[in-house]
């Protein structure tokens, strides 16, 4: 029977009495404060699984010290789902150089209220207080540890985060149609350790005796990839090649007390599941319940998703071995229905914030392999593959049909673009972008200017973002406002020396880029990148990777903010250690200048 949404999922035994219900089908435990919007996930998969015919309700960030808050709702008849929230709970605390964040925006204020390591925590706990119901575990936080990998945080291989919780199930990816399929079997009456074989999850069987299925691909065991970095780089490689919906084969990997077994990933949801899911009755508001504003809502609360998937395949991305590649689009339709009902809010103010996806302009791309077989092997998805159907115009159409909605001032793109998915014979795509749907700054991602390095990042090379540079630069001729490219750049990527970051400091210094939106490289499970600063070496080639730590990651950084008068000395120390010493003076190509005694000294 088919449950009416509430307004709001409930959040205590009071609320969900209000609507009948006095057990609830499945709890969700989320280290995010509940937020009834589409980006985010707790309130998301709440609002699939009401509309499949499952009460579900939430507990936001429960406190630590008082067990009656993972007792507020009570006994799930089916199971607990629980996720850290949003973000890795590692990456929400932590800086790249391992300093604690003074806020969370995640939660109401910005006060930090998630443990590290949210997931094992919040799984203990609600193994104590309710050993005999199941718990399933996924999110981002969950997804990306669900093998054997490197924390940074600790800087050692851990468990896969299944063999060190207490759960029974691992949800990997975007997780509808598997918590979906899971709810129907619990509440046919299976049992949990018989539910098994469900595409996009992770289940734990016994050491000795593992039901292992047939044409399983044997991953190196925890122990090999603990004390062998060639083991480490041997397991990424077939990880990552085995993440395809219709090619995936089972991986399967031993640990000391259990072992880890993987199914392939769901299929992404279709046209149709897609528009449905995204228009469920969102309020696009925090709980009434909160006194103070939850920062990441404020940025997002008037944004779009019109697509799931990423086929850029950014090596310190986890987005492929997460979402997937393969595009799935919502239709124009749909979401024109979705803004338009934004625009009945009170709170509406004429913009549309953002829409897009992972990246904006890969809507309405497709592929007939993605159809019919799934990603190629290589999954060298890019704008030279034939197979690949190039459609900037469907991404125009889009923007097009909401800009035309009545109510709608603005419609924006924040999340930014591929660039080199957009050439040079584009039918007036960027010119049209630009004037309608660009506020003040475009934003792009490059992230470095050196070949070796941006082939590490399996980026495009400096030359498709110089002519990209050059083009955007073009359209602002005459205009009473211009724009300007917001280009996201790295410090410190495995294969980056400190002579590639003098190279990029001088590409900023000739074009004059902003240096706003850098980033120092943070290590994140499952990456590609990880892999490499980890093992020394590169997972697909085996050759050696230079990788910059400790003082050398510091000088890195500074020199991708040599503009920047604190960074002074470190900048100095990077010019001298590369032989640039050409760069410190008072000539217009120098990055720092000399002091008033004449001497070449580390600062403007």
């Amino acid at each position: 029977m088919m449950l009416p949404q509430p307004g709001f999922l409930p959040v205590s035994r009071q609320e969900g009495q209000k609507l009948g219900i006095d057990a609830f089908d499945i709890i969700i435990v989320s280290g995010d404060a509940y937020v009834d919007h589409p980006s985010f996930a707790a309130g998301l998969i709440g609002r699939v699984l009401w509309e499949e015919g499952y009460s579900a309700g939430i507990i936001p960030q429960p406190d630590l010290g008082n067990p009656d808050d993972f007792r507020a709702l009570g006994k799930p008849r089916l199971f607990f789902a629980v996720s850290a929230g949003n973000v890795d709970s590692m990456v929400n605390h932590y800086t790249a150089r391992k300093r604690l964040r003074s806020t969370d925006t995640y939660s109401p204020g910005g006060r930090r209220k998630r443990p590290d390591r949210a997931t094992l925590v919040y799984t203990d706990r609600l193994h104590a207080l309710f050993p005999d119901t199941p718990i399933i575990i996924g999110g981002i936080e969950a997804s990306l540890r669900r093998f054997a990998h490197y924390d940074y945080w600790s800087d050692r291989v851990r468990q896969s985060i299944l063999a060190d919780a207490p759960a029974d199930i691992l949800v990997f990816g975007m997780g509808e149609r598997s918590l979906t399929q899971i709810s129907e079997r619990l509440s046919q009456g299976d049992p949990i350790g018989e539910i098994t074989g469900i595409r996009g999850t992770v289940i734990r069987e016994p050491v000795h005796s593992p039901s292992m299925p047939d044409g399983a691909v044997i991953l190196p065991s925890f122990s090999e990839v603990s004390g062998n970095r060639e083991a480490f780089a041997r397991a990424f490689s077939l990880i990552s090649s085995e993440q395809d919906p219709f090619r995936g084969r089972v991986l399967v990997q031993a640990h000391p007390k259990s072992i880890i077994i993987q199914n392939p990933p769901a299929v992404p949801l279709s046209t149709g599941e897609l528009d449905r899911v995204y228009e469920l009755p969102f309020s696009r508001r925090v709980h009434p319940s909160y006194r103070e504003p939850v920062p990441a809502l404020e940025p997002v609360r008037f944004s779009v998703v019109s697509h799931r998937g990423c086929f850029g395949n950014c090596a310190f991305c986890a987005l492929a071995l997460h979402q997937g590649c393969i595009i799935r689009s919502r239709s124009i339709a749909s979401v024109v229905r979705e803004v338009t009902r934004m625009t009945r809010m009170p709170e509406w103010k004429g913009i549309v914030q953002d829409i897009g996806g992972p990246t904006a302009n890969m809507y309405g791309m497709s592929c007939r392999q993605w159809e019919e077989q799934g990603t190629c092997p290589d999954r060298g998805c890019g704008p030279d593959c034939p197979g690949l159907g190039m459609n900037p115009g469907a991404f125009l159409d889009l923007l097009r049909a909401v800009r035309n909605i009545k109510g709608v001032r603005k419609a924006f793109v924040g999340s930014g673009i591929r660039y080199d998915l957009i050439g040079e014979e584009d039918g007036g795509f960027l010119d049209e972008f630009c004037t309608h749907h660009v506020s003040g700054h475009l934003k792009v991602a490059p992230e470095h200017v050196t070949r070796r390095v941006t082939d590490l990042m399996h980026k495009p090379p400096c030359s498709v973002f110089e002519s990209f540079r050059k083009r955007f630069e073009k359209l602002q001729s005459g205009k009473k406002k211009r724009q300007y490219l917001l280009a996201y750049l790295m410090s410190g990527h495995p294969g980056c020396t400190i002579s590639d970051m003098v190279e990029l400091a001088e590409y900023l210094r000739d074009t004059g880029l902003y240096t706003e939106q850098v980033q120092d490289f943070t290590p994140t499970p499952m990456t590609a990148s990880t892999c490499m600063y980890y093992t020394g070496l590169h997972p697909e080639t085996g050759e050696i990777v230079h990788v910059p730590k400790g003082r050398e990651k510091k000088i890195q950084r500074a020199l991708l903010r040599f503009r920047d008068i604190k960074n002074r000395d470190l900048v100095a120390e990077g010019l001298r250690s590369a032989g640039r010493e050409d760069l410190i003076g008072s000539a217009w190509v120098c990055l720092i200048g000399q002091d008033r005694h004449g001497r070449k000294k580390s600062g403007l």
